[in-house]
């Protein structure tokens, strides 16, 4: 599958997912966001037993289960459907919000269309988006090569057999508390976050030694050619400790720490920081 995300239509988020080189949606999100119901899975189940009762077609056909992140963090076989298929679905669908929700559903296909014969189009759409939040052009730069590092790493894990989210929460874990003395929960709680990217909160240092924890985590899965989830955790955490002391030298010259209560949507007492 690949690329997961989040696509929001008027304040409710629909769960995306890249399969076959497209777009899927999460049909229950779909849902959700054109009838507002409280229980948009019955709905679902309801709309596809009486859509098949009406005309002989069964929605169900234009429907495949893709693996989408829950609330809770852990990923579930969902009914998931593609532009077309989403099309289809909504004209079963008596909402004021149709027409409005089609444009919006083949601004976001074309995107993904435009992105797949120009890569380049997507970074410079990340780019454009942090530039108009207020992000200086060093901290994007710094944002954009922790975002490629990132991969890079989830892409050794995947293939070191680490295969569920879960999995690469905890790996993710490991580095940060040796990278920086507190889990990304409590790094989050630190800051004042709740739902936000952490790393979009981080200043320019703490962005930095982020990428240094990733990519010495990396090479290490690489150079001992790691297998497992207790190896691969072993490695997540020497890659963090060197990222760690590298921070705390710093910290002990500049006598202050770098790990920072301040994020982008507050300015520090002394100076405003643009951060991540």
């Amino acid at each position: 599958m690949g690329d997961q995300k989040l696509a929001i239509f008027k304040g409710k988020k629909i769960r995306k997912t890249i399969y076959n080189n497209e777009w899927w949606f999460s049909v229950v999100d779909v849902v959700y966001a054109l009838t507002d119901s409280t229980k948009p899975r019955i709905y679902w189940n309801a709309m596809k037993t009486r859509v098949k009762n009406d005309d002989g077609f069964q929605l169900s056909t234009v429907c495949r289960q893709l693996k989408l992140e829950a609330m809770d963090s852990k990923k579930y076989f969902t009914d998931c459907a593609n532009t077309e298929g989403i099309f289809r679905i909504i004209q079963s669908i008596p909402s004021p919000k149709a027409e409005s929700f089609k444009l919006w559903l083949a601004r976001v296909g074309y995107e993904r269309i435009k992105e797949i014969e120009d890569p380049e189009l997507a970074t410079k759409r990340t780019r454009l988006l942090y530039k108009a939040k207020g992000y200086s052009d060093a901290w994007i730069e710094k944002r954009m090569r922790g975002m490629a590092i990132r991969e890079e790493l989830t892409d050794e894990w995947d293939k070191r057999g680490a295969k569920e989210q879960a999995e690469y929460t905890i790996l993710t874990a490991e580095i940060s508390k040796a990278a920086f003395g507190v889990t990304p929960s409590e790094y989050k709680e630190l800051k004042g976050l709740e739902r936000e990217n952490l790393r979009d909160h981080m200043d320019e240092l703490e962005l930095i030694f982020n990428m240094l924890g990733e990519k010495a985590t990396t090479e290490i899965h690489k150079n001992e050619n790691s297998q497992g989830l207790p190896k691969l955790k072993v490695d997540a955490r020497a890659g963090g400790n060197i990222a760690g002391g590298a921070r705390k030298q710093l910290e002990k010259k500049l006598g202050r720490s770098i790990v920072s209560k301040d994020n982008y949507l507050q300015e520090p007492e002394s100076q405003k920081i643009l951060t991540k």
